[in-house]
């Protein structure tokens, strides 16, 4: 069974820094891809970031790409999402999720962490 758990949101002010951690079980995820979320109240969950987990493309939305940089761990099964420069409109929800194939930018992946919250004060 894949578990995906995500950790280190919070508040921080605007301009500040937060990086990101989802650790990965149940799988050996060298076929998978892997990517970033997020959802803010009253509007629909949107890509952020993602990855092959074997390969080095990495893919951004325009949203944040500049900004945020998508990184694995191979020894300790984690991925992690480093946020620079965050701006209000950052505040969201944050999911990690897994799919087994190509990088796609829709919510078809079979895999979901359960969020972490990530608030931007201006």
């Amino acid at each position: 069974q894949v578990q995906l758990v995500e950790s280190g949101g919070g508040l921080v002010q605007a301009a500040g820094s937060l990086r990101l951690s989802c650790a990965a079980s149940g799988r050996t995820f060298s076929s998978y891809t892997m990517a970033w979320f997020r959802q803010s109240p009253g509007k629909e969950r949107t890509f952020i970031a993602a990855r092959y987990w074997s390969g080095g493309n990495t893919y951004y939305a325009d949203s944040v790409k500049g900004r945020f940089t998508i990184s694995k761990d191979n020894a300790k099964n984690t991925v992690y999402l480093q946020m620079n420069g965050l701006k209000p409109e950052d505040t969201a929800v944050y999911y990690c999720a897994a799919r087994v194939g190509a990088v796609v930018t829709s919510l078809q992946y079979q895999y979901w962490g359960q969020g972490t919250q990530v608030n931007v004060s201006s």
